[in-house]
């Protein structure tokens, strides 16, 4: 499952840059490195639209994206700024960055949050206190394990137990690889759940 059509927006530093709220939004939330980029272009089924860089915590700005599904309601796309290096660390031990705080608090066509986590590491102290925050908040989180292609068979199931135990999550997260396409369909099914849901 792939998108139908899919384009970059606009990118935003202050609030007063964010775009007029139209279609439901998706923010995708994860530490720095952690695959967002390359899975939201796996997503989409297009290789370039966002941009990936070798360089951790690099993204500082909120990047909207014009998603039509193959199915269901058009959408955006919102990536935000990675987090666990350096500054951005900081920040989100203060409250995941000003920005960050007031659009997650704000944003009213805000549909769900998509934490992203490294299967290789499972979650750790910054992602459990992103997902309390998210609840706080009253946001929908749907965790998913990036780059699972990076563990044996074995040890992928395992490893999603490991982490829905350790966030205390209702069930295991999504379990993603860009590379053998692993979690596509599961994870449109989430998020067109959400958006779903939210019209009720």
């Amino acid at each position: 499952m792939r998108a139908r059509e899919a384009s970059f927006v606009t990118s935003a530093g202050t609030p007063a840059g964010f775009p007029a709220e139209a279609a439901p939004e998706i923010a995708f939330a994860g530490r720095s490195n952690v695959g967002k980029s390359s899975l939201l272009n796996s997503l989409v089924g297009q290789k370039g639209l966002a941009k990936t860089s070798s360089t951790p915590g690099r993204t500082r700005l909120l990047n909207w994206f014009d998603v039509v599904p193959q199915s269901g309601p058009r959408l955006a796309f919102v990536d935000l700024p990675g987090y666990g290096y350096a500054k951005i660390s900081k920040e989100m031990r203060a409250g995941f960055g000003p920005l960050i705080e007031r659009y997650v608090k704000e944003r009213g066509v805000l549909a769900a949050v998509v934490v992203l986590i490294d299967a290789r590491r499972g979650p750790e102290d910054e992602e459990a206190e992103l997902l309390g925050w998210l609840g706080q908040a009253g946001r929908r989180a749907i965790v998913v394990l990036t780059k699972a292609d990076k563990l044996s068979k074995s040890q992928r199931l395992p490893a999603a137990a490991a982490a829905r135990r350790r966030l205390g999550l209702a069930r295991d997260p999504i379990l993603f690889s860009t590379e053998t396409g692993d979690g596509i369909p599961e994870l449109w099914r989430a998020l067109l759940a959400a958006v779903t849901d939210g019209e009720r």
